[in-house]
C-alpha cells in the first residue's frame, strides 16, 4: 500500500507541540522528528537563503488523505509561520520491515570488537562477536555514548577482571565485557525491563552464566569491581557520583558516558577526589570521562 509522507521544518521548542498536533487533529498514522543539521530534507532554492528550525517533522499519512486539508489544518493551528516550510511526497510500497533491517550492518570498535545484527553474516568469525538487534532495547552500539564505551572496554586488559555495568540497559557493554575475557560481570539498573533484556541478550550469545543482574535496592553490600562502565546521563552521574566511585576498587578503573562536550568538565570535577582523571574523548558532541582510582 503507498503512503503520503509530509515533512515540515520546525525548532526543538515546538517540534514536540506539532508532532501531537498532527497526530491528534490531522489522522497522521506515525510522526518522526530528524536533526536538520545532521539529515537535511529541506534544499533552498538556487540564490535563496532561508533560515531554517533545527528540527525536522516527517509524518505519515495514508495513501487516500486529502493533503490540502491536512496542509489547512497546519496553517490553522498557527503553531508554524505563513507559508512554513514543507514537502508532500508519496512514498511506493515497499517491505519496510527489510528496508529497516537492510539499514543495519556489524559495527567494529577497536581492534577486535564487532556488534553484530543476527540477519548478517559475521565478518571476522575470529573476533569477538556480539549479537544484538538494533531495536529490542536500550542501546545496540549505534549511538555515541555506547560506541565510545565499547571502544574503551576493547582497549583494556580484562581476563580474570570484575565489571560492573551500572545503568546495563540491553547489556551491551557487560556483554561485550565477558566476551572481551572478563571472569565476571554484575549489570545493574533501576528497569526491570532493562534486566530482563539484558538477561535475553546474554542467553542469546552464550554468556548468561557470567552476568548476575541487580536492581540498586537488590545489589550485594559492599559491591566493588576492577572495571565499572557507566552509560547513564550527567545528571545521575553527579547525583550518583559517591555511589559509583564506590564501586571501584583501588587501583581500578572507570568510564562515564550520556554527557554532552558542555558537561563534561562539570560532571568529572564530582570524580577527581578519588579518580585520576584521563583526556576527556569527544564523538559527536558526546563525551566518555574514565580513570583510575
Amino acid at each position: 500500500m503507498p503512503w503520503i509522507q509530509i515533512k515540515l521544518n520546525a525548532t526543538n521548542e515546538n517540534a514536540e507541540q506539532i508532532g501531537d498536533m498532527l497526530m491528534e487533529e490531522t489522522g497522521a498514522l506515525s510522526v518522526t522528528f530528524l536533526d536538520a543539521h545532521d539529515t537535511p530534507v529541506f534544499e533552498p532554492l538556487p540564490g535563496e537563503t532561508r533560515l531554517w528550525g533545527d528540527t525536522d517533522i516527517v509524518a505519515l499519512y495514508d495513501a487516500e488523505a486529502d493533503t490540502k486539508l491536512i496542509l489547512t489544518q497546519i496553517n490553522a493551528s498557527n503553531m508554524l509561520a505563513e507559508g512554513f516550510a514543507h514537502k508532500v511526497e508519496q512514498l511506493e510500497d515497499k517491505d519496510w520491515e527489510r528496508e529497516w533491517m537492510e539499514n543495519f550492518h556489524p559495527m567494529k570498535f577497536g581492534e577486535r570488537l564487532w556488534i553484530c545484527p543476527s540477519w548478517r553474516d559475521v565478518p571476522e568469525p575470529d573476533a569477538v562477536n556480539v549479537m544484538l538487534d538494533p531495536g529490542l532495547a536500550f542501546g545496540t552500539g549505534t549511538h555515541p555514548t555506547t560506541a565510545l564505551c565499547l571502544e574503551w572496554l576493547e582497549s583494556l586488559d580484562l581476563a580474570g577482571k570484575t565489571v560492573i555495568d551500572f545503568g546495563c540497559g540491553s547489556g551491551i557493554l557487560a556483554i561485550a565485557a565477558i566476551k572481551l575475557g572478563a571472569a565476571k560481570v554484575i549489570g545493574i539498573d533501576i528497569d526491570p525491563q532493562a534486566l530482563t533484556a539484558s538477561k535475553d541478550n546474554a542467553e542469546r550469545n552464550g554468556v548468561a552464566d557470567q552476568l548476575e543482574l541487580f536492581l540498586p535496592q537488590n545489589q550485594p553490600e559492599g559491591l566493588i569491581a576492577d572495571v565499572v562502565v557507566a552509560n547513564i546521563l550527567a545528571g545521575p552521574l553527579r547525583d550518583l557520583s559517591g555511589i559509583i566511585k564506590g564501586l571501584v576498587k583501588e587501583g581500578g578503573q572507570l568510564a562515564m558516558s550520556g554527557v554532552l562536550d558542555t558537561q563534561a568538565e562539570d560532571v568529572a570535577n564530582y570524580y577527581r577526589d578519588e579518580m585520576t582523571i584521563d583526556p576527556i574523548v569527544e564523538l559527536n558532541e558526546w563525551c566518555r570521562i574514565s580513570g583510575k582510582k
